[in-house]
């Protein structure tokens, strides 16, 4: 394998932002090929600033250059100013690393991150020079495996990608090397050999050993090839974090990114329950890192780095048990590296303290995001996000008295059993935030953002049928309405992409040539708003002889087969199911960490000793007010008490 760079340099004076393609970042590994080391490609198939702070690819790009079978480079999609150029120069795809063709490395591994970047997967192949589609394969060409949580439905990528990796990747990046290394060592006989093997791994998904049955547009079962295919492919969950202290050293881009600081790992997995949050539910059951490791992986991450903020990350990181200590002794200087701003991503409202905003106001104040998702007590209740508007009331309060001026607020519409009253709801809160921010200071701002809400797989909420373009568009516009002269900004995202957005997370296998459709039609970069086009996709749509509204807007039956049914989260489809009549019934549930379990089913079969989480509840949060925690199965007393549970 030899380096590009010699035909890529003459191409970057012809593009915006050359910097995104020369490598040689702070922390990137010095790349070791050779015989008996299987090579990877890890792509995250979106532009360079959005993919490298990417949290997964630094993981396994570290963990898979630490083995001794294995080497790792970095790839991200070429934005399409070189693209053009690269087909123009016949360069194929490379990696940032040491700029070597994509054709060269024994797999190619995709980051699915979200759904409207599937076009760019087929745009990097395509770049590649590797067929598209997985049955098009020979033994020359590299192995296509994607993770992420689009590995949870993987059906619309299937005909696509030749092994999914569902869940956490760590241990099974390794057990997929050691696969491919064996076929390799026995001389690559046949590539369905080796994609015989993969299925058997644990948390691995290969479509081509699974046949797919049709009932008219129903989807009436997905059966294994083989008698040794397993029927359900099982998450994998890494059971104790501190196993797993990556990324140790940090990538430090030449560029500008988003999110540009060290960003620790605080724990994985989350029991709050929202209903509507896919990340939330397939991620169970929550797993902390010990508190002296964050302080050990802040400090060496900060000496390597060199950078002067810190974002200690997760689903809800104010409900990490160290998080006081933490945030203290980084703002407080004890990693030696001098005056570092900390960043809490993900805030519960019910979990933030003054405390929380005054360690926090030592640093470098920016601005703080908080996610009440809905606008009205009733519907919280529905979606499970178990907040009230004192709560809220109380964490800005607690935000602006201790200096800050900027608040953002997420919000979704076109929630399940959403009325009129509930959107404009987000209104009146944010008029509330206002207030009180000018209590403190009359330069108080708040910026709403809104997001059209789309169902997701292995959520309470995958059999809610989401609301179409004009609907979203029309709660949008009573929002702005309603905000006018407010002293509070509303932004939202395109009700034509969250539509596009429906198609792809709610598809089966006949999305795939939708997918490809939209990318020979020019779709690249569906996910930025200067590229998307919703027509490709619903040109694509009717060229299929498919409904998008069969897809999108209509509501499941309860007893309808599911595209990803044959992909376990670890949740009981009854749990779920369940959970969506109590959400229709506006009973919201209290987090099963301070409760007796739910049996949700994550925790059946796994090692108790692992699951993690702290011992008393967040301060100050009104989860479980009124509630009755008594709804569902209730399990064994040693199984209930165990704190973490799912």
């Amino acid at each position: 394998m030899s380096s590009l760079w010699p035909r890529i340099e003459p191409l970057l004076a012809r593009v915006e932002k050359p910097g995104r393609y020369i490598g040689m970042e702070g922390g990137r590994r010095r790349p070791v090929h050779g015989p008996g080391r299987v090579s990877w490609l890890l792509v995250y198939p979106d532009t360079y600033e959005i993919g490298l702070p990417n949290q997964g690819l630094q993981i396994l790009y570290e963990i898979l250059n630490e083995r001794a079978d294995s080497v790792a480079e970095r790839a991200y999609a070429p934005w399409t100013d070189l693209a053009a150029e690269m087909r123009a120069a016949g360069v194929p795809f490379f990696s940032v690393d040491d700029h070597r063709a994509a054709r060269d490395f024994d797999v190619l591994a995709f980051n699915l991150s979200t759904e409207l970047v599937y076009t760019n997967v087929l745009e990097c192949l395509d770049l590649a020079g590797v067929p598209l589609r997985s049955a098009d394969r020979g033994l020359e060409d590299p192995l296509v495996v994607a993770g992420g949580h689009g590995a949870f439905n993987p059906e619309p990528m299937a005909c696509f990608v030749d092994a999914f990796v569902v869940g956490d990747g760590e241990e099974a990046a390794g057990e997929v090397t050691e696969v491919v290394a064996s076929w390799k060592a026995a001389g690559r006989r046949s590539r369905d050999d080796v994609l015989h093997d993969l299925a058997l791994l644990p948390g691995v998904y290969v479509p081509s050993m699974y046949d797919v049955f049709y009932d008219g547009p129903a989807l009436r079962e997905v059966r294994p090839r083989h008698p040794d295919v397993p029927a359900v492919i099982d998450k994998r969950t890494i059971a104790d974090l501190a196993d797993w202290p990556h990324p140790s050293t940090p990538l430090v881009p030449l560029v500008d990114v988003v999110h540009d600081r060290l960003n620790v790992e605080v724990f994985r997995g989350c029991t709050r329950g929202c209903r509507f949050c896919q990340a939330g539910m397939v991620t169970r059951p929550v797993r902390e890192r010990p508190e002296e490791q964050v302080r050990t992986m802040v400090a060496g991450g900060l000496r390597r780095s060199g950078h002067d903020e810190v974002a200690l990350t997760s689903l809800s990181t104010a409900d990490f048990s160290g998080i006081d200590d933490v945030v203290a002794g980084i703002v407080d200087g004890s990693t030696g590296c001098g005056n570092v701003s900390v960043s809490l991503p993900s805030l519960r409202v019910d979990a933030f303290t003054v405390g929380i905003a005054s360690e926090l106001q030592k640093g470098r104040r920016t601005g703080l995001t908080f996610a009440p998702e809905a606008g009205t007590w009733r519907m919280r209740r529905v979606i499970n996000k178990m907040i009230s508007e004192e709560d809220l009331h109380r964490a800005v309060d607690a935000a602006y008295s201790q200096g800050w001026r900027r608040i953002k607020l997420y919000f979704l519409t076109g929630l399940p059993t959403e009325t009129d009253t509930d959107t404009l709801g987000v209104a009146e809160l944010a008029r509330d935030v206002v207030a009180v921010g000018r209590r403190h200071t009359g330069r108080a701002t708040c910026t709403v953002s809104l997001g059209g809400f789309v169902p997701k797989a292995h959520t309470p909420f995958q059999w809610f049928g989401q609301n179409g373009v004009g609907e979203l568009r029309r709660k949008i516009g009573l929002v702005r309405d309603a905000l006018h002269r407010s002293g509070a900004q509303l932004r939202w995202h395109d009700p034509e992409a969250t539509f596009a957005e429906g198609i792809v997370s709610r598809g089966d296998r006949r999305i795939g040539p939708v997918i490809e459709a939209v990318w020979r039609a020019g779709g690249r970069f569906q996910e930025w708003s200067e590229h998307f086009s919703l027509p490709r996709w619903l040109d694509a749509m009717a060229a299929e002889g498919l409904d998008p509204d069969w897809y999108v807007t209509r509501h499941r039956a309860d007893d309808e087969v599911l595209p990803w049914d044959h992909v376990s989260a670890g949740l009981h489809k009854d749990f779920l199911r369940q959970d969506w009549h109590d959400a229709l019934a506006e009973h919201g549930l209290p987090d099963c960490r301070w409760t007796p379990c739910y049996d949700c089913g994550v925790c059946t079969g796994y090692a108790l000793e692992h699951v993690v989480g702290s011992s008393v509840p967040p301060a100050g949060g009104s989860q479980g007010t009124g509630q009755d925690p008594s709804r569902g199965a209730v399990v064994p007393v040693e199984l209930a008490t165990v704190r973490g549970a799912g």
